[in-house]
């Protein structure tokens, strides 16, 4: 059906076609009153919803071209168009504006009279702009005296309310262009003026400065963006408000990390699943609200300090979820269509995140002792049990070298389970033997004697020592038993300062490329003050020593080190030792000098120790962790809840109602934190709490049946206290006191 059968108005005049100029003329003065025709495509497209041409089909992109041209046309005041879509009542009374609807061939704009072009979009009128820079700085002097800040509050209320608003205000001319890169046509003192005033402004100003800002954004959004706009975002950038922390308070910051996780938990675990639609309609909800929490924790990490502490985002609900099937999603999957929540591991908490190592760690395990197994019955060889642990037989004499040999032929069963003899000792490994290798061994790898750390007392860490050597094997070893801690969930008692754990995970998984470096990362003066601190207050003080540096400081871009009695020198750059420190220059010398010593002086030493650690541990899960959780798994947490360890202590010759063991608890509950960090080192080998918390110290008090002369006695391999059975609280407190703070290789079986 064409057009002219459905609307037979007798009154309607002919569509615009290649008319006789006759025509043309005779209806000249008719056509003057119509509106001005936006574009042929959008003609066309509304000749063709009022004819409904079947031979005629417009594409997607041309409607909403359409409507989106129609929408802006109308909303624009300033414009003659006013384009409105029509009621279908009316349709009859108003003229075809498109070409003919059975014409197959669209005609370019170009070829089409000048009187049936669209017109042009004229650019948003600017305000008058509202003062001057002079008027505003008047205004600030006249609330000094008079304390009324109403000018100042309209100005700010005015000037963010829009985008044309900032443009009226801060634009140099805002009938000019500006086309030229050299000018961006912005006032920048009279922007300066008024962000500096701003923050020395009342909060309810500074606050309606901000939802000016947000309500802009909102609004202009949607709209054309112009060199205006572009003007106005330049000036919003500068806003000193956005590197103000305060803006958003951490009480107010905490609460709104606690809603969203908490938004998260109830829709994984609703009260009352009814009041919820299903979760294959609302499936978007736990992915929108992880991607607002990963916004937030990046601002908390930008912010020095962190507004609230990284284990604030964990959401302890996710401890109760299938991990495991999360982490097997993450793997397949990656950071694609398909969520989980190992895409946001900031919101997995560490205890979770053991789950996932330890379950791995198992997985991997069985599958190596199974191909072991798997392998000795195809060579018709007859399977032994031995196949499936990693076995280690060391001398208690040779202890070092002997584990070195073993780790280093037993290279391909470091994935199996750890089992521990000591040659000429009976006994089975049922965990004891295991722990106590670990003791041992560290007590004597980081031994100053040894040579391979540097014990700092003021930090009371240690950090790898730079001296230079022909094998670091010995550094490979102690990743590997740091990997075998992790591994089969052993807390070692190892003092190494955060920054080892950053570059350990610098990159988290080995790169193929032999020849990528690792164990390299950004370090700042803050890492070297967590292991020196005495030179880094030195280097502080010369940063913001205001003399001349280059005459009182007399120093260049080199260092000095002692390497076993010699003094050696070390150029920071290319021809240091000639490149003298000056206050210009001094930001680079203290960037270079904290990078050789945490970074280059030791690189092949912490290589070793890198390769050895993730020889072991090359879960991918390690990727979901924090530098501050890998301590944490490697030596524990330093929270004490004795109270908690009191709640799960088992007794073996004791009731815990017995008087010496109210007496015990009574002393130890009483004790000051550094006390109570001895009795644990004492008792456990560590003064750390294992991840899972004292419940997994499985820690035990039994009766020693002794003179109550006696000193208490510990067997470190089992986390066992043996009591004997003192008569007062006086003399337990005494006997414990001593025994606790006098306990290096005390009592060690």
């Amino acid at each position: 059906m064409s057009e002219a059968d459905r609307v037979p108005s007798p009154a309607a005049p002919p569509a615009v076609t290649a008319a006789a100029p006759e025509e043309k003329k005779g209806k000249e003065p008719e056509r003057e009153k119509l509106p001005p025709i936006v574009s042929a495509g959008a003609g066309a497209t509304a000749g063709s919803d009022r004819g409904g041409a079947k031979g005629q089909i417009s594409t997607l992109s041309g409607f909403v071209s359409t409507v989106s041209q129609k929408k802006e046309a109308a909303e624009n005041r300033s414009s003659p168009t006013h384009l409105v879509f029509p009621n279908i009542k009316n349709v009859r009374d108003l003229p075809p504006t498109c070409l003919d609807v059975r014409q197959k061939q669209r005609i370019s704009i170009d070829a089409l009279p000048s009187e049936m072009k669209a017109s042009a979009l004229p650019e948003p009128t600017i305000p008058i702009q509202p003062k001057t820079m002079k008027d505003f700085q008047e205004d600030v002097e006249k609330v000094k005296s008079s304390g009324d800040w109403k000018a100042v509050h309209d100005f700010y209320l005015t000037t963010f309310d829009s985008f044309p608003e900032l443009n009226a205000a801060f634009k140099k001319d805002t009938t000019a262009s500006f086309n030229t890169i050299e000018d961006s046509g912005v006032n920048a003192k009279f922007v300066n003026a008024v962000y500096d005033a701003l923050l020395n402004t009342p909060q309810d100003i500074q606050k309606t400065v901000l939802k000016g800002i947000i309500n802009s954004l909102l609004r202009e959004w949607k709209g054309p963006r112009t060199k205006d706009d572009l003007r106005a975002y330049f000036i919003l950038l500068q806003n000193p408000q956005f590197n103000n922390t305060s803006t958003l308070s951490q009480k107010r910051f905490k609460q709104l990390v606690e809603r969203l996780l908490q938004f998260i938990s109830l829709r994984l675990f609703p009260a009352k699943p009814e009041e919820f639609p299903p979760i294959a309609k609302c499936s978007w909800w736990i992915p929108s609200a992880s991607k607002v929490l990963a916004l937030l924790n990046t601002a908390n990490n930008l912010a020095h300090p962190p507004l609230i502490p990284y284990t604030d985002f964990y959401n302890s609900t996710l401890d109760h979820i299938d991990l495991m099937e999360e982490y097997h999603t993450w793997q397949s999957f990656g950071n694609s269509h398909r969520f989980s929540f190992c895409q946001y591991p900031f919101v997995i908490s560490i205890a979770a995140k053991k789950i996932i190592i330890q379950r791995d760690s198992e997985q991997q395990m069985i599958s190596i002792a199974r191909q072991s197994l798997v392998d000795k019955v195809s060579r018709r060889q007859r399977p032994d049990m031995n196949m499936l642990f990693l076995n280690m037989k060391v001398r208690r004499t040779h202890l070092v070298s002997d584990s070195l040999d073993e780790l280093t032929r037993k290279r391909a069963d470091l994935k199996k389970k750890l089992k521990v003899t000591f040659v000429g000792e009976a006994g089975l490994d049922m965990g004891g033997l295991t722990k106590e290798w670990f003791l041992l061994l560290i007590r004597q790898i980081f031994h100053p004697d040894y040579g391979m750390f540097t014990y700092h007392k003021d930090s009371h860490c240690h950090w790898f020592s730079s001296f230079k050597c022909d094998n670091y094997s010995e550094f490979r070893l102690v990743g590997i038993l740091m990997g075998l801690a992790v591994y089969n969930s052993i807390t070692l008692d190892i003092r190494f300062p955060p920054c080892c754990y950053k570059k350990l995970l610098s990159p988290p998984v080995v790169p193929s490329d032999q020849n990528t470096a690792v164990g390299i990362c950004s370090v700042t003066i803050d890492d070297l003050c967590q292991i020196m601190p005495e030179l880094a207050h030195g280097l502080s003080e010369l940063l913001s020593y205001e003399g001349n540096v280059e005459e009182d400081f007399y120093s260049t871009f080199q260092v000095f080190q002692e390497e076993f009695g010699i003094i050696k020198s070390y150029n920071l750059k290319p021809g240091g030792d000639k490149i003298p420190v000056t206050n210009q220059n001094r930001k680079e010398y203290v960037q270079l000098y904290i990078d050789f010593l945490l970074n280059k002086s030791i690189y092949k030493q912490f290589a070793a120790f890198y390769y050895g650690f993730h020889g072991v541990c090359t879960s991918n899960a390690l990727m979901l962790l924090r530098p501050e959780e890998v301590e944490i798994l490697v030596c524990g947490s330093p929270e004490l809840d004795m109270h908690a360890l009191q709640r799960s202590t088992q007794y073996e010759g004791y009731a815990k109602t017995d008087l010496t063991i109210r007496y015990f608890w009574d002393v130890v509950l009483g004790f000051p934190l550094d006390l109570q960090k001895k009795l644990l080192h004492f008792t456990t080998g560590s003064d750390r709490v294992p991840v899972g918390g004292m419940a997994d110290l499985n820690f035990k008090i039994s009766k020693n049946e002794t003179s109550t002369n006696w000193l208490p006695v510990a067997h470190t391999c089992f986390n066992q206290l043996c009591l004997p059975p003192y008569k007062s609280k006086k003399d337990l407190k005494q006997k414990l006191i001593i025994g606790i703070s006098n306990s290096e290789g005390f009592g060690l079986e």
